[in-house]
């Protein structure tokens, strides 16, 4: 069961992340991974867990009242973006 965990873990971050970026050396590796780390426990939505994040954000913002209210934020230098209400 752990293999396979581990096996999907590899799979997502090659897809979503380092597939599209190139690694300059062990620090930039770390760097991208912390980054994409944080993207995936607090922002990125789980399908096991019923489109829920592993660890949210405890701020809580307002339901924004149109689509000009939302804020993007670019991660890994725009390969992902994060959306959330502005403030």
């Amino acid at each position: 069961m752990a293999n396979a965990i581990a096996e999907r873990w590899v799979r997502t971050v090659r897809e979503e992340c380092l597939d599209w970026t190139l690694v300059l050396g062990r620090n930039h590796l770390e760097a991208v991974l912390r980054d994409y780390v944080r993207h995936y426990n607090q922002h990125r939505p789980h399908r096991g867990l019923r489109l829920e994040v592993p660890a949210p954000v405890t701020t809580m913002t307002p339901i924004p009242l149109s689509l000009s209210d939302i804020g993007r934020r670019d991660v890994l230098g725009g390969i992902i973006h994060e959306y959330q209400a502005a403030a």
